[in-house]
């Protein structure tokens, strides 16, 4: 009878701690519930703001332009504002998105704004390029005009190893940048005619959204990156200050006297990966797969 005590201690402890993580599981999900509840408009009042989050590597543009869209329609939003933290990313995308904003800005229903947070470079000025008005701080990094495709070879490493590589393909271009060998001048000029392509589109586009002449943003559009100070005296942004900044002069062009709704859609993540807050490694996973394959970028990279 002595070790029962023990026992039954034991099994009352698993009990409570069940009953604890039930608990715990319990309210996460009404506290889902009463979040989505609210922020699907049962509570919102008729003077809102809507802010898109632009973020670290563009990879992909689906989920930003179905928030663009949906903020553009919904008529309790008065205004949209990027706010832009991201060194660029993938061609494809970035087009995407600026094509999504330019639209909202030609339809002319509401003002949509881009604030500059620390880095808007690249692919994320060229974004910025498309809306009515761009916010940046003094010491904002953007501009990065450009266009780059890495390759990497590693001839020597797999002749150290002993591995001979065997190619057939259908066209004289079509293992172009192959890592096995070394790249040839008929290739590199290929190559270099697609970069200069698409560097060609990107100043096109910033000169449209800027409203500037092509020949003037084709002189800044050598690289390199602006304090954004540096790139309100050039134009390429048309006032100093951050998100609150933003958010005030959009409110006035859209008639708010009171204080504005701030509207904004939180990532869903699956539980168990918002338990352990897999977002980190999640953007290291985007950010390191986008290196995975040769691919054009409208891209400020240091390395």
């Amino acid at each position: 009878m002595e070790t029962s005590e023990p026992v039954k201690s034991k099994r009352s402890f698993g009990k409570v701690f069940l009953l604890f993580l039930g608990g715990v599981f319990l309210f996460m999900v009404v506290s889902s519930v009463i979040g989505s509840y609210f922020s699907d408009g049962l509570m919102d009042s008729d003077n809102q703001i809507a802010i898109v989050e632009i973020q670290g590597m563009i990879s992909q543009s689906r989920e930003t332009v179905r928030q663009l869209r949906k903020f553009q329609q919904a008529p309790k939003v008065k205004g949209i504002i990027l706010r832009i933290d991201s060194p660029g990313g993938a061609v494809g995308p970035s087009q995407e998105i600026y094509n999504a904003v330019a639209r909202i800005r030609e339809e002319g229903g509401k003002k949509i704004y881009a604030s500059l947070g620390s880095v808007a470079a690249s692919g994320g000025y060229y974004i910025a390029s498309a809306a009515d008005t761009i916010f940046a701080n003094p010491g904002t990094l953007t501009g990065s005009i450009g266009v780059i495709m890495a390759f990497s070879n590693i001839q020597e490493l797999i002749e150290k190893i002993g591995i001979r590589p065997e190619v057939i393909k259908s066209g004289v271009f079509k293992d172009a940048g192959s890592p096995v060998r070394p790249i040839s001048s008929k290739e590199r000029l290929v190559m270099q005619n697609l970069v200069d392509d698409v560097h060609q589109q990107f100043v096109e586009d910033v000169a449209k959204g800027r409203n500037l002449p092509t020949e003037e943003v084709g002189r800044l559009a050598d690289g390199r990156v602006y304090t954004g100070r540096q790139a309100y005296e050039l134009k390429m942004v048309d006032h100093m200050g951050g998100l609150q900044d933003a958010i005030d002069l959009l409110a006035t062009q859209a008639g708010i006297k009171d204080i504005p709704q701030i509207v904004q859609e939180e990532e869903k993540l699956p539980f168990l990966d918002w338990l352990m807050q897999s977002a980190i490694n999640k953007n290291l996973t985007e950010s390191l797969s986008s290196h995975s394959t040769p691919s054009l970028q409208f891209l400020w990279s240091i390395q």
